[in-house]
């Protein structure tokens, strides 16, 4: 029997992620669906609340100005300038294939979110007031899917280029931290329940899996380090 190289093992990985988030994502919609998450939707959100106001966020003002701040951060317009400015770039430098596989990750992820959550349909919070203007369902949450998309799709390539190990832990470190901040900043502001968020970053992550997974089998991304290093 042949021996698993590098790239098998990597796919198999990249596999066994898309798969968990799937498996994830099916079992968190199924227990929304079933009503098995309410108290401890009730229970994180209201804990992130005065508990003599509900309608004012634990901590100073300025914390609330900084969460406003963040969850832009996995706006829809904020993804967008970020994706064609970077895929702009890209084809500066003469990379097409990779400029298309960036604009079709993301604008894939965008048609994903926005169908579940039509699927789904599931309320906004109404236990508290919202910080944040809100125009859709709830689940998934769509910040959080976006970001995870977009700043794992960006983080996937950076660190193809990059030869050193530490240099590849700091920009996933990165890009994790930037999902987080998102998904955390959009409970705080009290438009999504805890489990969008989570069912969000599922999605995400496994969405940009997915496509890396395509893109690498395809053909999409450079086969070389110097092809995207500067």
């Amino acid at each position: 029997m042949a021996r698993f190289g590098l790239a098998e093992s990597r796919n198999l990985l990249l596999l066994l992620l898309v798969s968990g988030a799937i498996w994830g994502l099916a079992e968190l919609t199924d227990e929304v669906l079933e009503g098995e998450t309410a108290s401890f939707d009730r229970s994180l959100l209201l804990a992130l609340r005065n508990p003599v106001d509900h309608s004012d966020p634990i901590g100073p003002r300025w914390v609330e100005e900084m969460a406003r701040d963040a969850t832009a951060l996995g706006g829809i317009l904020v993804g967008v300038l970020a994706s064609v400015g970077i895929a702009a770039y890209l084809l500066l430098r003469g990379l097409p294939r990779l400029a298309g596989f960036l604009l079709a990750s993301v604008g894939g992820g965008l048609l994903f979110s926005s169908l579940y959550k039509a699927l789904i349909d599931r309320p906004r919070p109404d236990l508290v007031a919202h910080y944040s203007e809100v125009y859709s369902a709830s689940f998934p949450s769509g910040h959080s899917m976006m970001s995870a998309t977009i700043y794992i799709t960006l983080a996937a390539l950076l660190m193809r280029a990059q030869p050193h190990a530490a240099v590849k832990l700091y920009i996933l470190v990165v890009a994790v931290a930037l999902c987080l901040l998102v998904g955390c900043s959009r409970v705080y502001l009290g438009v999504h329940w805890p489990t969008d968020v989570l069912a969000g970053w599922t999605a995400g992550i496994g969405w940009a899996t997915l496509c890396y997974f395509i893109g690498s089998r395809l053909g999409f991304l450079p086969q070389r380090q110097s092809e995207l290093q500067t």
